[in-house]
């Protein structure tokens, strides 16, 4: 994590088989996440669904807003590494 002025910068590393619903509800006990992202991805793949439903997968090379209130998980074989701005110091805090 780097802090600078206004924002922090975090790389986020999530392995295959990693689920937000598995790995963090337990700890922040909310039925979904409830912190907005904003980032890119450098590799692997991330599907993300919305608590209305919706669903999109984000892969390496774009760039990505997710809005609270979702579930996340890792496709595929390959872990996903991500570095976001804004929210990487609240990920997992309860």
């Amino acid at each position: 994590m780097v802090r600078l002025e206004g924002f922090t910068l975090g790389r986020f590393i999530f392995q295959p088989g990693w689920r937000w619903s598995e790995c963090v509800k337990p700890v922040v006990r909310t039925d979904s996440c409830q912190v907005g992202h904003v980032g890119y991805v450098v590799s692997g793949r991330i599907t993300v669904r919305m608590d209305d439903g919706s669903q999109s997968t984000i892969e390496p090379g774009m760039s990505y807003t997710i809005p609270a209130g979702h579930d996340a998980w890792v496709e595929g074989n390959e872990p996903f590494v991500g570095i976001e701005v804004i929210s990487a110091e609240q990920y997992a805090k309860g």
